[in-house]
């Protein structure tokens, strides 16, 4: 990799990183390595709530807000709508770009990136799209035909662009899990004992409740291997632990905020397999068994989870075929087998992309990128 100018002059950078988690830390990491090294930067979010509470707690970010606008699917009586809307964001982004006097446009994908990148396009601004998943989104293929370069998250999606356009930069993770915490110190910040084997559960709030059931019955029959930690999300959180009330080795909150913690304090993980959840399994080093929202767009966490299991670093099962006896029966087999857990722990390892932040500065900051390919 090209290393980072010291005396690089000072850009105006727009990041659009809104929509969902998945885009939104990934741009607020770059957005803080910008900074530091002295660009200006603004990041632009959608209204959703979880934008909104993520720009309250970066005070020292500059975020703007933008309708985030999906396409609907054709033919569809909504495509009028859907024009009107997607005209008013590029000329408001057009504006924006104008105020800021921007000199680069990155999208970290969705629906949120397209204005703001094609305005800049259009402006002949160097603009650039990050993508994070194997299979990408519809948003991010139409984007990328107005980009300088597409940053990719892992190489299995270069396919899906002009593969001479493409710079594999990894997908950074939030901040907070850049150091790795010390096991002791993260089961005894989360009430966790030192002496078991413990699994962290983390379906997501988004249709957690099949896969959160399949855990606790899995956990009735694996009382004697290891501990649970079940993150259930708001919508789950009183019914599961309702029904483990009576299992003192399933310990359940409803919402992480030490998320660096929980993945030092276990062994093996239960996931749902997006794009931001997989950059930190591979980053913390962690063996998991995968388990793809089946409602993703696409079907694109089950590719995800595939590139995960064809290196070693996961197993891989639908959700509809899922049983108790399977996530059993997966935990019996890695928690009882040192050497396989810890050879799927390398493998995870070997996925990360620690420097993914520099990369995409560094990409950024130069307008020559031929030193930028891996």
């Amino acid at each position: 990799m090209t290393e980072p100018s010291l005396k690089h002059p000072s850009l105006n950078i727009v990041i659009a990183c809104g929509g969902t988690g998945g885009h939104l830390f990934p741009g607020i990491a770059v957005a803080q390595e910008l900074k530091k090294r002295g660009h200006r930067v603004t990041l632009l979010i959608s209204q959703k709530k979880v934008d909104a509470q993520a720009s309250k707690s970066y005070g020292d970010l500059d975020f703007r807000t933008i309708e985030a606008i999906a396409m609907p699917k054709i033919p569809s009586l909504s495509l009028l709508g859907f024009g009107v809307r997607l005209y008013k964001a590029i000329r408001f982004s057009r504006h924006l770009l104008d105020e800021v006097e921007a000199d680069v446009v990155i999208g970290m994908g969705g629906f949120t990136s397209f204005p703001p990148v094609y305005a800049a396009h259009r402006k002949g601004i160097r603009t650039y799209v990050h993508d994070s998943n194997a299979l990408p989104g519809k948003a991010n293929r139409m984007t990328a035909k107005c980009c300088t370069n597409v940053l990719l998250g892992i190489e299995e999606a270069r396919h899906y662009f002009n593969p001479a356009k493409c710079i594999v930069t990894g997908t950074p993770v939030r901040q907070e899990m850049v150091a790795r915490k010390d096991k002791n110190e993260a089961r005894t910040e989360l009430n966790l004992p030192q002496d078991r084997r413990v699994a962290l559960v983390m379906g997501g709030s988004q249709g957690a409740r099949n896969l959160n059931s399949l855990v606790i019955e899995a956990a009735r029959q694996c009382a004697d291997l290891c501990d649970f930690l079940i993150i259930t999300g708001s919508a789950d959180f009183a019914r599961v632990s309702q029904l483990t009330a009576d299992m003192p080795h399933v310990h359940v909150i409803e919402f992480c905020s030490a998320m660096a913690a929980a993945y030092a304090a276990a062994d093996v993980v239960i996931s749902r397999s997006g794009a931001s959840s997989l950059t930190e399994l591979a980053h913390m080093g962690k063996a998991a068994l995968l388990v793809p929202y089946p409602f993703a767009a696409d079907d694109h966490q089950a590719h995800n989870a595939r590139v995960f299991a064809a290196h070693g670093a996961a197993r891989m099962m639908r959700e509809n075929t899922l049983t108790p006896d399977d996530i059993a029966a997966f935990l019996n087999e890695v928690l009882k087998d040192s050497s396989l857990l810890a050879s799927m722990n390398e493998c995870a390892l070997r996925l990360d992309m620690p420097d993914a932040v520099s990369r995409i500065a560094n990409v950024i900051e130069h307008t020559d990128h031929a030193a930028s390919h891996d």
